[in-house]
């Protein structure tokens, strides 16, 4: 499996290195996944693996619905939970489940089908986003910018923050005896403003800490991704 992982991590690479280049634009990856999930280890390597490439923005968001089964999940927030019902109505799901991928809010695949998740982002790496968003911090201030953008639905500008990496040992459910790597857990979720492309978007928020920060402005509903960015 990690030998597969390995595999489709530089087919990816090897697309959306110059589609990044074209676009100057990155391809943003939510893994929707739980610590109590057996299911889910594989799709948390692979986001990892995901992760280390600059033009992709990986974000894990632990749900809390797995955790009845017999371990609390210490990254679950309820918050993460409602998000993915919210996608699945924007995408017509029926239900929702673990291990789920989305793809710059447009599309979502089982996360641990290594070729299956290939695909999708080669095919938003390709598209790129539609526009360019540009963070500056100074000091304990964070500059959002981006230019104006016709024909954009009304937005949500997000702020996001978190966790590069950290290792958790389960005593008790699905994943009972195993020790387990996580990476881009995500720890801070906040709507910090809206956008409608009409003016260019011009934003100075505070900030605090070392932890990397994330910038999304999406189309309000649980929409597709328009812009994207990340110090780290």
């Amino acid at each position: 499996m990690n030998r597969l992982f390995a595999l489709v991590t530089a087919m990816i690479v090897g697309v959306t290195a110059t589609a990044s280049t074209a676009q100057d634009t990155p391809v943003v990856v939510e893994l929707f996944t739980s610590q109590g999930c057996s299911s889910c280890p594989a799709a948390d390597e692979m986001l990892a693996r995901l992760g280390e490439r600059d033009n992709i923005i990986a974000l894990a968001l632990h749900v809390d619905y797995w955790d009845y089964i017999g371990w609390k999940d210490k990254f679950a927030h309820a918050a993460f939970t409602k998000r993915q019902k919210g996608y699945a109505r924007s995408f017509g799901n029926r239900s929702i489940y673990t291990p789920q991928m989305v793809i710059n809010g447009a599309a979502d695949v089982v996360g641990n089908r290594p070729m299956d998740v290939t695909d999708m982002v080669q095919d938003h790496a390709a598209k790129g986003l539609r526009v360019a968003l540009t963070l500056k911090r100074s000091g304990d201030r964070l500059t959002i910018t981006a230019p104006a953008s016709s024909g954009l639905a009304e937005a949500d500008v997000i702020l996001v923050r978190y966790t590069p990496s950290e290792t958790v040992s389960i005593p008790r459910g699905e994943n009972a005896g195993k020790k387990l790597d996580y990476t881009h857990v995500v720890t801070e979720w906040s709507d910090i403003g809206d956008w409608n492309g009409r003016t260019p978007l011009s934003s100075s928020v505070p900030v605090s800490g070392a932890a990397p920060i994330v910038v999304l402005v999406q189309q309000k509903g649980y929409g597709p991704i328009f812009a994207a960015a990340r110090l780290r």
